[in-house]
Formats: C-alpha cells, structure tokens, sequence
C-alpha cells in the first residue's frame, strides 16, 4: 500500500487479522484465501488471450476467503466486518457450488 507510514500499515494489517481470526475463532474458515497479483492472462472464446485483467476496469477481484456459513445471510453477516469496507472497497458474497 504505496503512501501509507509504518503504523498506518500495521494498524491495517492488525484489522485484517482480527477479522479473519474472529472467523476462525467461530470455526468457520474454511481457506484464508490470500491476495491477488494485478497481472494475468484472460482466455476469451475461439482460445484468445490476451494479458490482463487490468485495474483500470471499473471493478476487480483483490482477494478472497472461504468460510463455512449455514446460508448466504450467514455469509454475508460476516463479510459485514471485512476491513476493506472502510477504505471504499466492497465484498462479493458467493456460494461454492459443488458438483
């Protein structure tokens, strides 16, 4: 995070943790999940691809976790205290569907 100091740096790093371990805590982690680079490749059909996806796209994927939750609402009550909130971003909630 280009421009924050030190402390700013760790005090956001400590809200993550504290999130994400309040999860864990309930049991419900299934996978931390981890960040996503910003390079890639995107395949389009006819098996074109192109470099990308590019952060100049209106939205992008930064991250994930995985976490056990009874129903959506469940999921999304979590996703509630995601730190990413308070610095403008926003959390997709989305089931696995399992085949």
């Amino acid at each position: 995070m280009p421009g924050m100091s030190p402390e700013a740096l760790q005090n956001s790093m400590q809200k993550w943790m504290d999130w994400i371990g309040g999860i864990a805590a309930q049991g419900k982690l299934v996978d931390r999940g981890n960040r996503l680079a910003n390079e890639g490749n995107v395949v389009r059909p006819s098996q074109v691809v192109t470099d990308g996806p590019y952060i100049e796209t209106k939205e992008s994927v930064g991250g994930f976790i995985m976490v056990r939750a009874g129903s959506l609402d469940e999921a999304t009550e979590m996703a509630k205290g995601c730190p990413i909130l308070f610095a403008g971003g926003n959390v997709e909630v989305r089931p696995i569907i399992r085949m």
